[in-house]
């Protein structure tokens, strides 16, 4: 049986004259939606802050953890702890140090890394790819590939559980709007790659329903001479993303959308000018997310609607609960010192509920609950 949303749209009371614009005097806009901005939508103005909770029980909560705090390094992916989990995707933290010594192969799901801090040389069945500290890079699932270290980096990590990355639809804005393709960067069969052809002993480990399995070779398979198609890694540096930008609308975060899982997306917030107008909302609104759990890495900068929270955390609002600004953060709701935004932070959306692991509790900032307080 087909069906559509209800199409009604109603007022009642003191309301704005447009989203995010002109706020009755006094009042905070909570916005209450579906399918994550996607669908029907409500605008609600308040006498008092929706976050202004002076006591809050239950497991539901908003949460940081700080990954600055996960003090073990690996040498293999599979090594690193996984902080989040559901059906459709899980979230590592990866520290790594030394160059691997054996190729992996992920049988689950694509794999996107998001390279928070450090310098390294991807070698892949596709060929070399230098990487950088901002550097996103999409391994397709099934791809073997190791990591070669200039220094230590840190990783998140994010896969595609039993499905793929795609790249978001830009409608109305064309294809070469917030991300050009001509700025994404791809393996290459250069010296580097040739130079590692061998006929030494490598180990493959493959990861399949989290499960492993490993296959010995009498060379090194990543032995490549060319390759042709449409399937392959892509890398890309936040530095190369073109934020999407209202003078008068501050634009929802799917705006910011970089990469679409099966049941999530990835978005990235990079630095960008602030809405001019003077009416016009310069925070994030506050908001009820009510069908995805929300996820933010913060990468570098000011993080301006955040207080207590630097480079490394990660904060998780699950669905159903009011999230938004802190307390200082609002003050500069409508005024702002800068022309700019300082952020670069990576958001993680998923339609299902995200499990917290042990080892993300072992970091958990467990006062992020009480963040919103004005005391």
């Amino acid at each position: 049986m087909s069906s559509q949303w209800f199409k009604l749209f109603k007022k009642q009371g003191t309301v704005a004259r447009q989203a995010h614009y002109d706020l009755p005097k006094d009042s905070y806009e909570r916005e209450m939606g579906k399918e994550g901005f996607f669908g029907p939508v409500t605008h609600f103005y308040h006498r008092h802050k929706h976050t202004g909770w002076s006591d809050f029980e239950g497991d539901n909560r908003p949460r940081a953890f700080d990954t600055n705090e996960l003090d073990e390094t690996q040498t293999s992916p599979w090594q690193a702890p996984v902080l989040l989990r559901n059906k459709s995707t899980q979230i590592r933290m990866m520290h790594i140090r030394e160059s691997m010594t054996r190729l992996v192969r992920n049988a689950d799901g694509d794999e996107l890394l998001f390279f928070h801090k450090g310098t390294a040389h991807l070698f892949c069945d596709f060929g070399h790819l230098v990487i950088k500290e901002g550097d996103y890079v999409m391994i397709p699932k099934g791809t073997m590939w190791r990591l070669e270290m200039e220094n230590p980096c840190e990783i998140l990590m994010i896969e595609a559980t039993n499905s793929h990355f795609k790249a978001p639809d830009k409608g109305l804005l064309g294809p070469n709007a917030i991300v050009d393709t001509a700025v994404y960067r791809v393996p290459e069969i250069d010296a580097a790659f040739q130079g590692q052809y061998s006929e030494d002993r490598w180990k493959v480990v493959i990861k399949r329903r989290n499960e492993f399995n490993r296959i010995t070779f009498p060379f090194n398979p990543l032995d490549a001479i060319g390759w042709q198609g449409d399937l392959m890694p892509v890398a890309l540096n936040w530095r190369d993303i073109s934020p999407l930008m209202s003078h008068r609308y501050h634009v929802p975060p799917s705006a910011h959308t970089t990469f679409v899982g099966d049941r999530f997306v990835v978005c990235t917030f990079v630095p960008r000018l602030f809405e001019t107008d003077p009416k016009a909302l310069k925070v994030p609104f506050y908001h009820n997310n009510d069908d995805y759990d929300e996820v933010l890495f913060y990468h570098a900068g000011n993080f301006f609607s955040r207080d207590n929270i630097h480079p490394g955390m990660m904060t998780l609002h699950p669905a159903g609960l009011t999230h938004g600004p802190h307390p200082k953060a609002m003050e500069k709701a409508f005024e702002q010192a800068n022309q700019m935004t300082e952020e670069v932070a990576v958001m993680i959306d998923t339609r299902d509920p995200l499990d917290v692991t042990p080892e993300a509790t072992e970091v958990e900032w467990s006062g992020y609950i009480n963040s919103w307080s004005e005391t």
